[in-house]
């Protein structure tokens, strides 16, 4: 049977990017005295320089473009459903011949 995912928080993974960087150790030799699998180090610091300050947004959380995303797609499926209640509204009142 396998073992579940582990999980590390942002601050686990900032520690140990500063740790690989600092060259007292080989990233190879934080990676096995932290426990992580090969090229987690590299990973981890390639999606920091990619994504800044957003980058590890933690288990279930959105990115900050990403929630503004989801709120803009929200707004915009309820404002076609009111688009389309008033378009039927407008059928439904409007004389038959015209």
């Amino acid at each position: 049977m396998s073992q579940p995912r582990k999980r590390y928080t942002r601050e686990f993974k900032l520690e140990a990017i500063q740790l690989g960087q600092s060259g007292d150790k080989s990233k190879a030799q934080v990676e096995r005295d932290l426990g992580l699998s090969p090229g987690s180090l590299a990973r981890w610091a390639a999606q920091q320089t990619r994504k800044g300050k957003s980058a590890f947004p933690g288990h279930g959380r959105l990115g900050e473009t990403e929630a503004r995303l989801r709120q803009l797609e929200r707004e915009n499926t309820i404002l076609r459903q009111e688009r389309d209640i008033l378009k039927k509204a407008i059928a439904v009142f409007s004389p038959r011949g015209q």
